[in-house]
């Protein structure tokens, strides 16, 4: 069992964990959840003893091990990918080492033979005769085909070395497993392969993950960061946070009726206490008052954009028609003609697959450059578009103001009504002012989420608009699209964004054709994988 006693930590004085007591139990999944800067990857530090907290401490039961998701994709750069798996397992991996160098010895002793017995007895209790078979199933359920099972690390994509590492600390069945965003850069087939293995894997693991499916398919407990502190909650995230709502909700109308009761009270005070026939009646009401008190509801670090996409006029019957259409990435790769025609009922429309350059190329050349490509693209005169871009960092290559910036896309320059958008989008106050060359990541994707608000399309593309955001900007974006009566073309690596706005979902194949099915994302899965 893993043991979190007392644990504190403190950064400049200001307290990110304080007073932590939690017992991990084996065979339950914990998914670790709170907002950007609430302490989710540090927590996992202080678990894995990276990372020494202020006060307390975290104790793993003697003869458990703990194996840690790895993040420097270059640590292992000079090492064979299957050995590199194998190297999940510590103690496995340095018998075999101290087996293989004594047997390689010219002048093997004696000693080296009663040695050499030991270690073959660890060896086989470690179950390491079928190290390279486990490592390789591992492997190929992540996607690296044997043929990558010999190569060094340095010889590979950087995706496939995020799937190697995830590999390597899957390896061996570890009694705990600490894994931070391990679903980042896999694939669909990929995540699934993790979920499943995941569920039938008998340790405890602990998860930070931004992907709600993911939390949902594989979590049995939320551990939840806020106000300082580390809460369970039994269930996985849709369950949380459905109760986490409703205890908010309330604990705010308990309040209203406390609030409502208080000033009836005290009105009934105001008016009578002078009132020698109501004096004992006032009296009376003055000691009640006393004895309410309202609940304490701590305000959460938790902070939902408001995310809405309204169209400033209706989209009408022709919406988009490809004829012919061929599009080439930099790297040469080249579609076949793509003939597509988009109407009103089938209006959202997932762009899938893992040809994520192609999928990109294709947006480019629909949302960006249609009006150069008359022949091949035929966008309907109703049509306004907004184009949430993969690289939208050129927007932010200037020293503007956020509420300038947003400015000059909306048709009502007051800036009063900019930073009313702003403000939805948690950019209040002083926010509104800051320069957008230095804004983070998740910043930036906010002002752009602003900048296709205050625009008013009824034609919207987003490419793979959720990276940066933390989980309550997603669950808001999710929404949002859920709710826009407009057109969606879109590509995401959040599977319920997918699997609960698309009614239509096209991909490239292996031969860059473009194949096309009307129905959810969910269905076209269970369809692709007949």
């Amino acid at each position: 069992m893993l043991k979190v006693i007392d644990l504190s930590l403190h950064f400049d004085g200001r307290p990110l964990f304080d007073n932590v007591n939690i017992n991990f139990v084996e065979d339950n999944c914990y998914g670790v959840i709170g907002a950007n800067g609430a302490g989710k990857s540090t927590f996992l530090k202080l678990l894995s003893k990276e990372l020494e907290p202020t006060k307390g401490n975290v104790s793993l039961d003697k003869g458990q091990r703990l194996s840690f998701l790895k993040q420097d994709h270059f640590q292992f750069d000079d090492k064979p990918v299957l050995e590199t798996v194998i190297m999940g397992n510590e103690k496995l991996y340095d018998v075999m080492k101290e087996k293989d160098a004594l047997y390689a010895k010219a002048d093997f002793s004696e000693a080296d033979g009663i040695r050499a017995g030991e270690l073959e007895e660890a060896f086989a209790d470690m179950d390491g005769w079928n190290a390279e078979a486990d490592a390789a199933i591992l492997l190929q359920g992540l996607g690296i085909t044997t043929e990558f099972h010999d190569s060094l690390m340095k010889e590979l994509e950087g995706n496939d070395k995020v799937k190697v590492l995830l590999a390597q600390a899957l390896f061996g069945n570890p009694d705990v497993l600490l894994l931070d965003e391990p679903t980042n850069h896999l694939d669909i087939d990929a995540i699934r392969w993790l979920e499943e293995f995941l569920i039938n894997l008998d340790s405890t693991v602990i998860i930070v993950s931004h992907d709600r499916h993911f939390i949902n398919k594989t979590c049995t407990v939320i551990a939840d960061i806020d106000y300082g502190k580390i809460q369970l909650f039994a269930g996985n995230y849709d369950f949380w946070y459905e109760s986490s709502q409703l205890i908010q909700k309330q604990l705010k109308d308990a309040n209203k009726k406390k609030e409502d009761r208080m000033k009836e009270l005290q009105d009934f005070i105001d008016r009578f206490s002078a009132n020698a026939s109501k004096s004992k009646q006032a009296t009376s009401r003055k000691q009640a008052l006393k004895k309410i008190s309202l609940e304490d509801i701590k305000p959460s670090n938790r902070r939902y954009p408001f995310i809405d996409f309204k169209s400033q006029r209706p989209v009408g019957n022709s919406i988009l028609t490809l004829d012919d259409l061929i599009v080439t990435t930099s790297e040469g790769t080249t579609t076949k003609p793509i003939t597509l025609t988009m109407d009103k009922a089938y209006n959202k429309v997932a762009l899938v697959g893992d040809q994520e350059l192609l999928n990109t190329i294709f947006l480019d050349a629909i949302a960006e450059n249609y009006a150069d490509d008359p022949d091949h693209i035929h966008w309907g005169s109703s049509v306004q578009l907004a184009y949430f871009e993969k690289d939208f960092e050129k927007h932010f290559d200037n020293d503007m103001r956020i509420v300038d910036w947003l400015t000059q896309y909306s048709e009502d320059k007051d800036e009063a009504f900019v930073r009313g958008f702003l403000g939805r989008m948690l950019f209040s106050g002083e926010d509104a002012l800051k320069k957008v060359n230095v804004l983070s990541g998740g910043e930036k994707v906010r002002c752009m989420l602003s900048k296709m608000m205050i625009q008013g399309a009824n034609v919207l593309i987003f490419d793979d608009p959720t990276n940066h955001l933390d989980m309550e900007s997603i669950t808001a974006l999710n929404d949002a699209l859920i709710k826009f009566d407009g057109i969606i073309i879109f590509t995401s690596h959040d599977y319920q964004i997918l699997d609960t706005v698309a009614n239509r979902v096209i991909s490239f194949d292996e031969n860059q054709k473009l194949n096309d099915y009307l129905g959810t994302y969910e269905e076209y899965l269970e369809r692709k994988n007949k």
